[in-house]
């Protein structure tokens, strides 16, 4: 992520107000001293049903330099609560939506002292040169790490009632992050050091160490991830968050996708339902492959799934043109799938995500990286949620003061209008 030049003064002021160095040759960094607060811990409310976990970005313009406000965070905390979500995850520890949402629920738990939610605060992690006209450098990381993991412990132990993890890295060690990855000794280095402040009651002893990224990362792909520093990592983390993600996977792994022979003379919405039931299966299969390799190299950690989700438009890959994946029916399907699975087997599930966010394709309002959300930028709820708002569980609350509507306006016939079958397995093939 490119740093102009406000976010590097917040940064500095932020890092300045945190902490101080020690006069020595070393320049040790000295944390605040840990607050005492009584709460749940990450193991608590990890794999907890009663704790639904949400990815979570509040960012509402196509400029991603415009900052939401505490109000917004407020309304989009209260959202999230209503639906029964307790823990989110968010990402950009540097931009200061990650301080003022801490702030935010903080507000929020002493207006009402029933309000509960956590935080998974991520820590970016890039390679040297990441973000720049200059080749990136996967072999060194950006001078600006050591920032992100600075300004994540001040936070953890500013706000200990509400942080309950850090996430070093988000995707840092896959490999088709081309313009960023690192090697695993890098997310090994941070984590450790992050687990060596506890050790030195720097940070909360039971504050959990994470890192959040792709399946195969985590050794569920390729051997070129079944390395050394991989096994080491796994040692040093307090459990792995892996990603899945079968909504991309109808472009570049369609083998489960496509209506096998065995299904043709089926209707289209009984395809759509086996497919979607393959595509839970498929999520699960990644699962069980990264459990696998943790077991093969000796470790028995828990793990969790950092992000999964379902897009519900798309002019590329996955729309009409493409896999036929995108639509609000699906993502229903999905999330309930997901939901299902992931309660019943004591599994954490960072659904993605809350609320649909425009800037993350700005340059094309239909693509897909835009439209992950269950509530969309017109304060509406999609489908997975309509029964929600039937409930009445968003009576009184906004979103840009806006009350919580339904899309289509609550008609499914007009939503199912927009609702295509996948393309038979016989038309189906990888890029």
């Amino acid at each position: 992520m490119r740093k102009d030049i406000k976010t590097i003064i917040y940064l500095m002021l932020l890092v300045i107000t945190a902490f101080s160095c020690k006069n020595n040759s070393k320049k040790e960094i000295k944390t605040n001293a840990v607050k005492e607060v009584k709460s749940l811990s990450a193991k608590d409310i990890l794999g907890n049903p009663d704790f639904l976990a949400m990815s979570y970005g509040g960012y509402r313009n196509v400029d991603h330099g415009v900052e939401p406000a505490i109000d917004e965070l407020k309304e989009d905390m209260k959202l999230l609560a209503a639906m029964g979500v307790k823990i989110v995850r968010t990402y950009k520890v540097h931009l200061p939506q990650a301080t003022n949402l801490l702030k935010a629920i903080s507000e929020l738990k002493e207006e009402d002292s029933d309000f509960e939610m956590y935080v998974m605060l991520g820590a970016w992690i890039d390679c040297k040169n990441a973000w720049t006209a200059v080749p990136p450098d996967h072999e060194g990381e950006s001078e600006a790490n050591a920032n992100q993991i600075l300004v994540a412990s001040y936070l953890a132990n500013q706000y200990p009632d509400i942080v309950k993890i850090i996430a070093v890295g988000n995707e840092a060690m896959v490999k088709w992050a081309a313009t960023y990855y690192v090697q695993p000794r890098v997310i090994l280095k941070w984590v450790t050091h992050l687990q060596d402040l506890k050790k030195e009651g720097k940070l909360p002893e039971d504050l959990w160490i994470t890192s959040s990224d792709d399946f195969s990362s985590w050794g569920g792909g390729g051997a070129e991830y079944h390395t050394e520093d991989l096994e080491k990592l796994y040692n040093a983390v307090d459990y792995i968050s892996m990603h899945t993600y079968p909504y991309h996977n109808t472009h570049y792994n369609p083998e489960f996708w496509g209506i096998p022979k065995e299904e043709e003379d089926l209707s289209d919405i009984e395809k759509i339902d086996a497919a979607m039931l393959r595509a839970k299966e498929f999520a699960m299969s990644q699962y069980d492959s990264v459990s696998g390799y943790m077991k093969s190299i000796g470790v028995n950690k828990p793990i969790h799934i950092g992000e999964t989700g379902w897009a519900t438009t798309s002019d590329g890959f996955y729309g009409s043109s493409g896999s036929r994946a995108t639509d609000e029916y699906k993502q229903a399907l999905y999330y309930k799938h997901m939901r299902e699975w992931t309660n019943t087997a004591g599994i954490s599930c960072f659904y993605f995500e809350g609320f649909d966010e425009p800037w993350k394709d700005a340059k094309n309002p239909n693509g897909s990286e835009n439209h992950f959300g269950m509530i969309n930028l017109k304060s509406q709820a999609k489908y997975p949620i309509w029964s929600l708002v039937d409930e009445g569980v968003f009576e009184g609350l906004t979103r840009n003061g806006e009350p919580i509507t339904k899309t289509y306006d609550g008609d499914s016939d007009a939503l199912m209008q927009d609702v295509m079958a996948p393309p038979l397995a016989s038309e189906t093939k990888a890029p």
